[in-house]
């Protein structure tokens, strides 16, 4: 039984993606009309955590192309950025490498009214800088000692702190890469580090099974998703996400727009041909 009672999934999905064969695909228009329902109640959530100054941090962790970017981006489209912002960092300065680890995640966190969601984090000590030769093993090792105390002290200062790790299978994992080698919108997202770290399935894999061993704790749990198709790994995602946070609904009641007030003076807009207009291409 996984946390919560839950019995935890043993297997991967079978379909390659949310539109290929197999019996897990999802329909469309049914992702889309749930899409929108979770999407409503995070605006939802959202006017809650402003109202009552709530603090929530999202880890987003998995492998290459599991999905954590396109669960992000559907959280993220109807929310406001002024409230729910994304922290993907770049790769650390020679000046950031000097300091703390911590410390660069830490001055990311979020303030009363915010909800941070970081697209890879503090873990990429444990599992990429570690597989890639980019950390040693006593890094690692501090790594491990450190971060449940330094996420116990998020915990007891008020953050809701809520960590995801999406799963994908390798075969899976190729179709996606490919994908994004064979589409020129898509191609930026393939790098020399994901094709290094295609053949290092295995060493992912003992990496990430020790991270949880040291930092899949009471106070701040991991929660696996299962990512082969898209479609159910993001209302899955969202779905359980918004039942970590407690909310009300704090959506303000629509109503109908007053006539607009006129101007006593009146006001008469210059010729058009006195300004300079995007062609009309389309």
């Amino acid at each position: 039984m996984g946390k919560n009672g839950s019995s935890k999934k043993a297997y991967h999905a079978e379909s390659a993606d949310d539109g290929g064969p197999g019996p897990r695909k999802m329909d469309s228009k049914v992702y889309y009309r749930e899409l929108e329902k979770l999407q409503i109640e995070l605006v939802k959530l959202q006017g809650w955590v402003k109202n009552e100054g709530l603090r929530v941090v999202v880890v987003f962790e998995g492998r290459d192309a599991a999905g954590k970017g396109g669960a992000i981006k559907r959280i993220t489209e109807a929310l406001n950025p002024r409230i729910c912002r994304v922290v993907a960092l770049p790769a650390p300065t020679e000046r950031e490498e000097s300091q703390w680890y911590f410390q660069r995640y830490s001055a990311q966190l979020p303030a009363a009214g915010e909800i941070v969601l970081f697209d890879r984090s503090w873990y990429n000590r444990a599992v990429v800088e570690r597989v890639m030769g980019w950390a040693t093993e006593e890094q690692v090792k501090e790594f491990f000692r450190d971060c449940p105390e330094f996420e116990r002290m998020l915990v007891r200062s008020g953050i809701v702190l809520i960590k995801y790790w999406f799963s994908i299978s390798d075969e899976e994992q190729d179709r996606r890469f490919q994908d994004r080698i064979d589409d020129p919108l898509k191609r930026w997202k393939f790098s020399e580090t994901d094709l290094k770290g295609r053949d290092r399935w295995e060493e992912f894999s003992r990496a990430k099974d020790e991270m949880f061993k040291y930092t899949d704790t009471k106070e701040s749990p991991w929660w696996v998703v299962e990512g082969d198709v898209k479609k159910r790994a993001r209302l899955n995602c969202i779905s359980h996400l918004l039942t970590m946070v407690p909310y009300e609904d704090a959506l303000p009641e629509p109503f109908k727009l007053p006539p607009r007030k006129q101007s006593a003076e009146g006001y008469m807009r210059p010729p058009i041909d006195s300004q300079t207009y995007v062609p009309e291409v389309y």
